[in-house]
Parts: structure tokens; C-alpha cells; sequence
């Protein structure tokens, strides 16, 4: 059941919760999960060692409706959810078509809502369409600014962009940003 009074809280995986890119020294920490028998590794995928399992309780003590917004898809319920022993969750479907954004800022105040600034996030437009005028974070490594300032032209509620630093991943800073803007959404 949806319950609409709270906001929305839309979840990348890549980077927010697996943490990538150059190691730190010693490399990435490896986790066991306490939802899930020893020895299983939810889907397989090997990265999902990475994600501290204490994310999950934490995700769901925050004020708000928690949403994959990755390109996992219902691989993020089907491998994630157990090992962070979260419920299945509501997954956004993204559009087929992305050819209307690039990857360069140039120029990003120039264009309107029916052609999305250059450097807008291919997720960003559907995010906005998804929350339907919900209050929305949005937790994601790839935000920028033509997203904030897109979303800010766009998004009949409030919204936070929340970019995350994919090396480290979600951290304690992150979450005490997130719980007080949701809390005052």
C-alpha cells in the first residue's frame, strides 16, 4: 500500500549503495548479511558483498516511501531487498528512448521542458513524472546541476537531489542530510 502523505525517496544502486571506482586503501569492505543464509549471494552478483547490509534498516527509518530508481530494475528487489532485508519495493520503469539528453552541460538554461537541457540525467524527467507532485529525494552519484535546476523549474513539490560519492556510497552524512530534509518536507 502507497501511503502518499510521505515523500518519495527514489534509490540508486550503483554508486549509492555498491560503492565503485577506485578503492580505498585495503579495498572495499565486504559484508555478510544477516537476513540471508550464510554462504548466498542474492542474483550471484559478487558486488552485492559491498553493500552494508545496515542499510537497510536505516533506509527504512528514514520519513519516506523508499522507490528503486536504478537500472537494475526488479533486480533491485530480487538481489538487494533480501540482503538488505528490505520489502520489495516499487521500481521505476524507465523509458526506451533517452536520445533527447547528452552528456555535456553546455547551455543546460536554454531549453525548455519539451526539450530537456543538454546534460539533463536520462532519469531525471521520468523521476519528476513518477512522483506525480509528491514530495521526492532523489539519491543518485550522477546529479548535477542541470538536474537541480531542471527539477526546480519543473517539480510541483519539493524536491532534494541528493548526489552521493560513489567510492564511499551512502555514509552517516548522507543519511543525517536526508532524514532532515524529509523530515521537513
Amino acid at each position: 500500500m502507497i501511503d502518499t502523505d510521505r515523500p518519495l525517496l527514489f534509490l540508486d544502486v550503483d554508486g549509492p549503495l555498491i560503492p565503485f571506482g577506485d578503492p580505498p586503501p585495503g579495498g572495499y569492505p565486504v559484508h555478510r548479511s544477516p537476513y540471508v543464509p550464510a554462504d548466498t549471494t542474492p542474483g550471484g552478483n559478487p558486488l552485492i558483498a559491498r553493500v552494508d547490509p545496515e542499510l537497510g534498516p536505516r533506509l527504512l527509518s528514514l520519513p519516506a516511501e523508499p522507490v528503486w530508481a536504478t537500472t537494475w530494475l526488479e533486480d533491485a528487489n530480487d538481489c538487494l531487498a533480501p540482503w538488505l532485508g528490505l520489502p520489495r519495493l516499487p521500481v521505476v520503469d524507465w523509458p526506451v528512448d533517452d536520445s533527447d539528453n547528452a552528456e555535456n552541460a553546455e547551455n543546460a538554461d536554454t531549453r525548455d521542458a519539451a526539450h530537456p537541457p543538454v546534460g539533463l540525467h536520462w532519469k531525471t524527467r521520468t523521476l519528476v513524472a513518477w512522483a506525480g507532485g509528491r514530495p521526492f529525494a532523489w539519491v543518485d552519484d550522477e546529479i548535477t546541476g542541470a538536474d537541480r535546476r531542471w527539477v526546480a523549474a519543473h517539480s510541483p513539490a519539493r524536491a532534494l537531489l541528493h548526489r552521493v560519492d560513489p567510492r564511499r556510497g551512502l555514509t552517516e552524512a548522507d543519511f543525517a542530510a536526508l532524514d532532515t530534509w524529509l523530515r521537513a518536507a
